[in-house]
This record gives structure tokens, C-alpha cells and sequence, in this order.
């Protein structure tokens, strides 16, 4: 008797927080490929050791990657080099090497495959000051940042790349993710970043005043969903993968003072002008589709992660 072929998932930007959670899920239902930057850090990887295919190299040089595309059933694509926090900055970079190496991508892999692309777009950026909440799907998208205007603009280039070639793809507007592994030194993932300042004893800074209400998704259910969806054959392209509520800042901090039993200290700055005043996403459609719903609570996504930095901590005392 034949034994069935294990399908292919390519990650574009593998060797991060997301990554690590996708590769954790998905093996060994599936053969795993990794691309990252050169030289990349591989310290999330290493638990999976011989079980997974890694290439470096660069995201704007399709020769870097090309031959890894042979065979792929799914192409995750996590890449970005930029932050929300930062993205205006340089727009033209932000363009540069996003919209124009994604564009790259599609262009070779409208000829060279039949698989399925999933791309990470950012729930978190792109429909800017909503008036409606929770905030669904089809709603109108007026991001404030560059970084929510080229996800947009890479799920526009999608739709066409499907219209004129037939590619074959769904976007992820991912919440704001946290748990495990996430880099608490990147200025994204509030509840890591404060979890590990109160680990440490060091002060919090919030920009404004607390009140700006967000919408967290714990990184174990984000990616059983996305687990869901490599399974998907639907009529929908998008998806809203969240919680479904909103917290503010404030709020954040009290559940994290009761779980930790830490007084934190903070230190409240300006509003920045980029920052969206309320984000709480619509997952309805996701959890008929997918038959996929969030099973981590805030609570107790918060207390994994506390766990996981205070170990992180302690093993750097022993050094």
C-alpha cells in the first residue's frame, strides 16, 4: 500500500515568534520549509532539529528562493520589515521592500505552481479609526500607518493575481498576538513587553493615557486556526483571526498586576498620532467557516507567557 504524500508548507519569515508556533502545530502532518533572512537567529528552531528544510537569503532576490518553490502545496508568507511604529518613517522603504518583493514572488509563482498562498495581513492596522465595532470583514479601510497601507495593498495585488491568473489564496487580519517566544525587545506584543518589564524590575511606558482598547489573540489559538485553513476550499478570502474582544491598556495592566501579585510601575507619555483609538475585530465569519473558535482566555494566555518569561529569566541566571 502507498503512503500518502505529505503536503509542503513554505514560511516566508519562519524563523520568528509566529513561525515557531506554526511549525510546532503543523509537524508532522506536513513537510515543513523555512526561509529567512541571512543570517537569521535560529534559536526558535532548534527544537525541531533535522525535521524541517532551512534556507537563507533575501526576500527581494526571487534567485534566493526560486528553487524552494518546487513542489509547495502552501506558501505562508510572515516577511515584513517594518513596524507599525516606524512605518512612516521611510514609506517609500516600506513599499520598496514589501509591495515590491511580494510582487516579485507572485509574479514567478503564478507560473511555477499550483499551491495555495496564506498571507499575514494585520487586522491591527488596516481599517484604521472604525466606527462600527467589532469591526467585520467588509468594513472600510482607511489604515494610519504605512505598514497597514502596504498589507492592504498586498491583499489588493492578491485579488488581482487571482482574477488575471488564477492564484489561489487567503488573507489572515491577525489581532495582536501574544505568548511564547514573542521578542519583547521588537515595540510590538504589549502584553510580553510588559510581562518582561515587570519580570525584570524595570518601569512601563504607555503611550497616552491607557485608554486605547485592543484586541488580543493568544498565538496557540492563531495558529490552530491558520491550521484550519490550509484545510480550506471555501468561497471566502478573508479572515478577521481574533479574539473578538477589546481591552484597554488600563485593563491589561490590572490583569497583569492580579496574575503577577507585582505592582507595575508606569510612566504615561504623549499620544502618537499614528495610534488607533479602538480595534476590536469581528471573528464571526472565521468561526462558521473554519468551525474554529479561540479557546485561551486573556487570563490564561497571560499567565503561559509570565511562566515562559520568568523561566527564560531564570535560565539566564544561571549562565
Amino acid at each position: 500500500m502507498k503512503t500518502r504524500r505529505k503536503k509542503t508548507v513554505l514560511i516566508f519569515g519562519g524563523g520568528g515568534f509566529i513561525g515557531y508556533h506554526l511549525l510546532e502545530n503543523l509537524l508532522p502532518d506536513y513537510k515543513i520549509r523555512v526561509f529567512d533572512k541571512k543570517n537569521f537567529s535560529r534559536k526558535n528552531l532548534q527544537a525541531f532539529g533535522k525535521h524541517i528544510e532551512i534556507e537563507e537569503g533575501d526576500f527581494c532576490n526571487i534567485n534566493d528562493y526560486k528553487h524552494i518553490l518546487k513542489d509547495v502545496d502552501y506558501v505562508i508568507h510572515l516577511i515584513c520589515s517594518t513596524l507599525p511604529s516606524s512605518s512612516n518613517n521611510n514609506c517609500a522603504y516600506d513599499i520598496e521592500s514589501n509591495v515590491i518583493s511580494t510582487l516579485r514572488f507572485l509574479n514567478y509563482f503564478k507560473k511555477s505552481s499550483k499551491g495555495k498562498i496564506i498571507f499575514f495581513s494585520s487586522g491591527g492596522t488596516i481599517y484604521g479609526n472604525a466606527k462600527h465595532f467589532p469591526i467585520k470583514e467588509q468594513y472600510q479601510n482607511n489604515p494610519l500607518c504605512s505598514y497597514g497601507i502596504t498589507k492592504l495593498m498586498i491583499e489588493k495585488y492578491l485579488y488581482l493575481y487571482r482574477h488575471l491568473y488564477g492564484i489561489d489564496y487567503y488573507v489572515v487580519r491577525l489581532s495582536n498576538p501574544f505568548g511564547e517566544r514573542q521578542n519583547w525587545n521588537n515595540n510590538q506584543g504589549v502584553i510580553t513587553t510588559f510581562l518582561h518589564k515587570i519580570v525584570t524590575g524595570q518601569p512601563i511606558e504607555i503611550w497616552g493615557q491607557g485608554n486605547i482598547i485592543r484586541d488580543y489573540i493568544y498565538i496557540g489559538d492563531a495558529v490552530a486556526c491558520i491550521s484550519e485553513l490550509l484545510k480550506y476550499h471555501g468561497p471566502h478570502r478573508v479572515f478577521n483571526v481574533s479574539s473578538g474582544k477589546g481591552y484597554s491598556i488600563n485593563q491589561i495592566l490590572k490583569k497583569i498586576k492580579k496574575i503577577t501579585q507585582k505592582e507595575p510601575r508606569v510612566i504615561y507619555k504623549g499620544q502618537r498620532i499614528f495610534d488607533i483609538k479602538k480595534n476590536i475585530l469581528d471573528n464571526t465569519l472565521v468561526k462558521n467557516e473554519l468551525k474554529w473558535h479561540p479557546e485561551t482566555t486573556l487570563e490564561e494566555g497571560i499567565k503561559k507567557t509570565y511562566n515562559w518569561i520568568k523561566s527564560v529569566e531564570k535560565a539566564k541566571e544561571k549562565l
